[in-house]
């Protein structure tokens, strides 16, 4: 299908009209930082209020088991918090990839009026998978590598997905203390926990990525 082009006394009102849409892109960016960092400090807040009341209910019982029966309670609500909290993160980096998915067609609109001006630009104007990360300064690259591994736990979700299993760990610890397991036990049942929910995390939020590409129907794909 052949691509209209406007006529020349229009070429402003549509690069207004371009810039507009860029702005507003911009702004929903914007938005969506707020929540995701709104979205961990509740989770943050709800942790340190959770530990507050552990220690006050330990003092309190000597490490009984009323303590144990509310660790595990306490700590299950923080649990679900945190999970929440993790697939949220992921469907707002979903959403802030859509942004950066329009903000590079716009870009790619300003590329055919005025295409002189590519050198200038640093960002991509592809609204590929590719061409996303590389607006946003990642590596093209889908291959798994140590580099990629490491970026993924300095993200949000992958910095609060830790902290999450940690809370996991936590309570299959003490539930298997509450149980009189004997110490090497409670350390593999806080360990097993750990890692089941470090890996189911790390799982789901590899499927959101893997569906970033697949999400949205690319115009002007990256050259191959």
């Amino acid at each position: 299908m052949e691509e209209r082009q406007p006529p020349a006394a229009s070429q402003s009102e549509a690069l207004q009209i371009l810039a507009t849409e860029h702005w507003s892109l911009l702004a929903t960016r914007s938005l969506i930082y707020q929540e995701s960092l709104g979205r961990v400090n509740m989770f943050l807040g709800i942790l340190s209020g959770a530990v507050i009341a552990l220690a006050l209910v330990a003092q309190a019982s000597h490490f009984s088991s009323a303590f144990y029966a509310v660790a595990v309670f306490m700590l299950a609500v923080v649990f679900f918090t945190g999970i929440a909290t993790v697939r949220r993160l992921n469907m707002l980096n979903r959403d802030d990839y859509h942004m950066v998915v329009g903000m590079n067609r716009l870009r790619h609109g300003y590329f055919d009026r005025h295409p002189e001006l590519e050198q200038y630009f640093i960002t991509s104007a592809n609204d590929d998978l590719t061409g996303a990360l590389r607006t946003m300064g990642l590596s093209p690259t889908l291959a798994p590598t140590l580099g990629t591994v490491f970026h993924g736990f300095v993200t949000l979700p992958g910095m609060l997905g830790t902290i999450v299993s940690a809370v996991a760990g936590a309570i299959a610890g003490l539930a298997a203390a509450g149980l009189g397991a004997p110490s090497y036990g409670v350390l593999l049942a806080g360990a097993a926990g750990f890692a089941v929910s470090l890996g189911g995390i790390l799982y789901s939020g590899n499927r959101s990525f893997r569906r970033y590409g697949p999400g949205v129907e690319p115009r002007f794909p990256t050259p191959k």
